[in-house]
């Protein structure tokens, strides 16, 4: 993989802080160093400690990344949002799970996204998982195709600069138009995976964003956007408010066919390319079951 840039800065700098600033690791130098990757000014080798100026031309070629065996294609086929050179978004089913597991070791997201790279005949690309959803929560996964624009996109995650917005049907008609839960969420000390809203210094800061779009029968339709991104939040909150998801029996929500899940798809990312210096948003319809339920 090459990566290139063109310096615009009037000011000249060391290489080593111009790759700093790109976001690029001491960890990931070291591997072109010691692999066969190359780093190139205007075509001709260069160092870290080298100084570039206005309109030089940086390259920076990668190894291929190892392939890890253990994990096994899945052929089946997968719905693609988006796709670039350095991004691919694919469009989650429930009752996936997005990464294997002893349970589902062979036809999760991952395995599925590994089969379609090798049907592409795509070689040095390895799926490198950036988001995740739980498995019975359908919708918008993103995958980098490699290691520096998975460091570029984990930056964003930290920081909270990936917005990503979900379609949820609640149990229950609320009142207001907005709401805004700002609680922290930990823990259940009784559930191996439950969570809840817990006033503690163990607990996490967690705020969700809620806008309602329709009021049907005795249901809520939202869109929900996530300010931080704890495990189960957008869960753990409606059920504090009141308002659990429809069939989401984890957290106090009531099995209503068609839907045998928690009635939750993310419908919306949007994040910072560093790459084309663009944001790339992308939407994704609610799933058939949740249209069938809101009939």
């Amino acid at each position: 993989m090459q990566i290139n840039w063109i310096y615009s800065e009037d000011v000249s700098c060391k290489l080593k802080t111009f790759f700093k600033k790109q976001g690029i690791s001491r960890r990931l130098l070291a591997k072109v160093r010691y692999s066969d990757g190359k780093i190139l000014i205007n075509g001709k080798s260069g160092r870290k400690i080298d100084k570039i100026k206005k309109n030089d031309k940086i390259t920076l070629v990668v190894p291929d990344e190892e392939f890890r065996r253990n994990v096994p294609p899945s052929f089946v086929p997968i719905k693609i949002l988006y796709e670039d050179d350095n991004y691919l978004l694919v469009d989650k089913p429930a009752f996936v799970a997005s990464i294997p597991s002893p349970l589902h070791p062979n036809d999760s997201l991952v395995n599925r996204v590994v089969g379609y790279y090798q049907i592409r005949g795509y070689r040095g690309i390895i799926p490198h998982i950036v988001t995740r959803l739980d498995r019975d929560t359908s919708g918008i996964v993103i995958f980098a195709k490699h290691r520096y624009a998975h460091a570029l996109l984990d930056s964003q995650l930290k920081e909270h600069k990936i917005s990503k917005t979900y379609t949820a049907i609640l149990n229950g008609i609320l009142h207001n138009n907005h709401y805004i839960i700002d609680l922290p969420i930990g823990r259940d000390s009784t559930s191996l995976i439950k969570r809840k809203v817990l006033f503690s210094e163990k607990a996490k800061r967690s705020k969700t964003e809620i806008f309602v779009k329709e009021r049907i029968r005795d249901n809520t339709l939202c869109k929900i956007k996530l300010h931080t991104g704890r495990t189960h939040q957008i869960r753990v909150h409606c059920s504090y408010l009141g308002y659990p998801l429809v069939s989401d029996t984890l957290y106090g929500g009531t099995i209503s066919m068609p839907l045998q899940r928690q009635a939750l798809h993310c419908s919306e990312v949007v994040f910072w390319d560093q790459f084309s210096s663009q944001y790339i948003k992308v939407k994704s319809n609610i799933s058939q079951d949740m249209m069938n339920y809101l009939k």
